[in-house]
């Protein structure tokens, strides 16, 4: 099939005739699973014409092709006793002794996903339009990334279910400079829906994978870490349509560990992420960390995470906010920790509508290897291209529009888009790494209305934050 829009809209206009879904955050994990399903049968089908011995770790029964895959087969309540009763259920419970990382990854990803249709009629007009893409054919494999890009578009009504993606402008550029290769380490410890890691994988399978034993290898180096039932199943699946049979995905808070327990065998060679920014983590996860770099910020706690993971020669693309920038007390302790550490030698300031409709807050994109300190940080001022006031769902970052610091980034000179901080500068003003860029006039750099706005949300935020931790120490 060519175009995903038609398929994509007619399925959201079935599953709005189901009374049991209930806005667009369940029709995505409905969809999810459903997906997911669909695309591991696929995958055991071109497996088993490949090899003789294998076999599905999804019981015969449950397998997609005999219950799901026949247009005219259950349907009605028969249909929908058999998802709540026998499907789920034996999902759940699949076999894992073997040691099979397929279908470890198969019971967690059902432990954490619900069936929200109740009408098995509907169900069945949703099997049958899915039943049209056929994931061993090499156009319809590649359009899974434009399913769920398309449908997590429209997830601006479902809160936080959005903060997970990335622009892929972002994903490539970060994995193109730091540039992973076959048999290093690759991690990202809050990997969404896989953006970083398949950006990855593409990018060793181009240059580096020859044949079975490569795309072996590549598959047990390649790790990544998500705590969220939608995006953890969202990322297994996408790394099966790129050939990894068994993704190295954990469904775990990797800031949930022991700081200190993390030692030589888990250090890697590469960490590319973008890790969640501006809510608070789990209650008690910042006792895992020093003291002196205790938080609830989940930004500054991912950054003393990576550092961690990183072994000495290792580089790390990341993004950040500003909030992580600036600030003293906990979040410049961290900064210098980093800095002392890191050669922190770039940052691309990216301008505030990038992750427009998700976030307004202003980010960055920062590169880093460990092992040495920071002697100075060179600065690039990403602009908006010509004629765009800002980004948006309909108008997006575009990869192209890197050309110019590709081409600056191995001949440096300052310039109206670069600037050089020395960390002597750095020390003397607290670590404060919100350096604005020193060619642009001071009456250029007046913020936006949509920078006010969101500078007063993240106040309000804020406020609202103390206000609740007063009331609990209070006991009002």
């Amino acid at each position: 099939m060519k175009s995903l829009a038609p398929l994509i809209k007619s399925l959201q206009n079935i599953m709005r005739k189901d009374q049991g879904v209930s806005g667009d955050a369940q029709r995505i994990e409905q969809l999810g699973w459903m997906l997911t399903l669909k695309i591991i049968d696929d995958k055991d089908t071109e497996l088993e014409l490949l090899n003789d011995d294998y076999k599905s770790v999804i019981p015969a029964k449950l397998q997609w092709r005999n219950w799901a895959a026949d247009a005219e087969g259950m349907t009605g309540d028969e249909l929908k006793d058999f998802i709540d009763r026998r499907l789920f259920p034996g999902l759940k419970a699949i076999n894992v002794s073997t040691g099979s990382k397929r279908a470890l990854l198969i019971r967690e990803i059902f432990e954490g996903t619900n069936n929200y249709m109740k009408n098995g009629t509907i169900i069945r007009q949703v099997l049958n339009q899915l039943n049209q893409i056929d994931f061993n054919v090499s156009e319809d494999r590649h359009l899974f990334g434009d399913i769920y890009e398309t449908i997590l578009r429209d997830l601006q009504s479902a809160g936080n279910y959005g903060e997970f993606y990335t622009p892929r402008a972002i994903t490539g550029l970060l994995t193109e400079i730091i540039n992973p290769r076959l048999g290093e380490k690759i991690l990202d410890p809050a990997c969404g829906t896989g953006g970083f890691l398949t950006s990855a994988i593409e990018n060793i399978r181009r240059q580096d994978v020859k044949g079975v034993r490569d795309l072996k290898k590549l598959e047990d180096t390649v790790h990544g870490m998500e705590f969220k039932p939608l995006p953890f199943m969202l990322c297994v699946t996408n790394l099966i349509l790129h050939d990894i049979d068994a993704p190295n995905i954990d469904y775990t808070d990797s800031l949930n560990r022991e700081y200190t327990g993390i030692g030589a065998r888990d250090r890697v060679d590469v960490i590319l992420a973008n890790p969640p920014f501006g809510a608070s983590v789990t209650d008690g996860v910042e006792t895992n960390f020093p003291l002196n770099f205790r938080t609830t910020e989940s930004a500054d706690l991912f950054l003393l995470l990576m550092i961690r993971y990183l072994k000495d020669g290792g580089r790390a693309a990341i993004v950040l906010p500003d909030g992580s920038l600036t600030g003293d007390g906990v979040k410049a302790r961290i900064r210098e920790e980093w800095l002392a550490k890191c050669n922190l030698h770039t940052i691309v300031r990216l301008p505030n509508s990038v992750f427009q409709p998700y976030a307004s807050v202003a980010t960055n994109l920062l590169f880093f290897t460990r092992g040495e300190p920071t002697k100075d940080i060179w600065y690039w001022e990403h602009k908006l291209p010509e004629g765009i006031k800002a980004y948006s769902k309909t108008k997006p970052i575009q990869k192209d529009e890197f050309a110019s610091l590709k081409k600056w980034w191995t001949k440096r000179k300052e310039n109206d888009q670069a600037w050089k901080v020395s960390i002597k500068t750095l020390q003397e003003n607290g670590f404060n790494l919100d350096i604005k860029n020193p060619y642009v006039p001071e009456e250029e750099q007046q913020y936006s209305s949509g920078e006010l706005l969101a500078m007063l949300h993240e106040s309000f935020r804020k406020s609202d934050d103390l206000v609740a931790k007063l009331k609990k120490e209070l006991g009002v």
